[in-house]
């Protein structure tokens, strides 16, 4: 699909690129060709993941807490030194933790907002006034969730995610002036390692899951992946403000209630 030149002369900054779904992105960016530039808020596990990520191609890194517009600041000026510009962006950094809506106190729906919708949007803005805007062109993708129908244990990154789609849709509006696209990938559950970390009664679900979803699999990092070069290449040329779900079909189908189950289970055994 992907000629391995596809991306060659193109920045692209990957934020939360140095694991998960994230390294797989910048991992495919690089072997089609392009200089990525790599950004989390730990230094040491990120500089590690750079250090993998080189042997496919070139790679910059820096460390920057999405929810601190300062620290945005300071990778654009990075970036600015370093390539000059920046062609795409990918907004993929974002944490979460699974809670039934009445258990969730201010403080962590708080944290999930501001990571998730809150740094989303300044890097959107800081990375579009310093960029896209000046060049007159750009792409930018945000990774959102399967929220079509609600997110179940999930309100907090619920909300977020689906905040993160509209803003989506408004700027493919207001910067299409601009020659700047905007759309978002919408991942089901993901096939990773951090699966086997739920407790037993959440890897039994996950496996009913699994089992529900028409195509009878989890999504892989690939899959995401390649949905992102998709948007982030000419083949998208006339796609902005566009919603893909990479998940298939469960946001068609699936029994959302899974996981809230469970966690009411673990609160009111019986």
């Amino acid at each position: 699909m992907f000629a391995k030149d596809t991306f060659k002369n193109k920045y692209i900054l990957v934020t939360g690129g140095r694991s998960g779904i994230g390294f797989q992105i910048a991992k495919d960016f690089l072997c089609l060709g392009a200089t990525v530039i790599i950004a989390s808020r730990k230094e040491e596990p990120l500089a590690e993941a750079a250090e993998k990520l080189t042997k496919f191609g070139t790679v910059l890194h820096k460390a920057c807490d999405i929810r601190k517009t300062e620290e945005i600041q300071q990778l654009t000026s990075f970036i600015k030194d370093k390539c000059g510009r920046l062609d795409i962006l990918v907004n993929n950094a974002g944490g979460q933790f699974p809670a039934l809506t009445e258990y969730i106190n201010d403080k962590g729906w708080n944290a999930v907002i501001n990571n998730n919708l809150n740094g989303t949007f300044y890097m959107i803005r800081e990375m579009g006034n310093a960029f896209f805007i000046p060049q007159k062109n750009g792409v930018i993708i945000n990774i959102i969730a399967d929220i079509l129908r609600g997110f179940p244990g999930m309100v907090h990154t619920g909300a977020a995610r689906a905040g993160v789609e509209n803003i989506t849709k408004t700027i493919a509006q207001e910067w299409s002036e601009h020659h700047i696209r905007i759309n978002c990938v919408a991942p089901g559950i993901v096939e990773t390692s951090g699966l086997d970390t739920y407790p037993q009664p959440v890897q039994d679900m996950f496996e009913d899951a699994k089992k529900a979803i028409p195509l009878g699999r989890f999504a892989t990092a690939e899959d995401v992946s390649n949905a992102v070069c998709f948007f982030a290449s000419d083949l998208s040329a006339y796609c902005t403000g566009t919603t893909l779900y990479v998940d298939g079909a469960q946001h068609l189908n699936y029994d959302k209630m899974g996981l809230a189950r469970v966690m009411k289970s673990f609160l009111n055994p019986s």
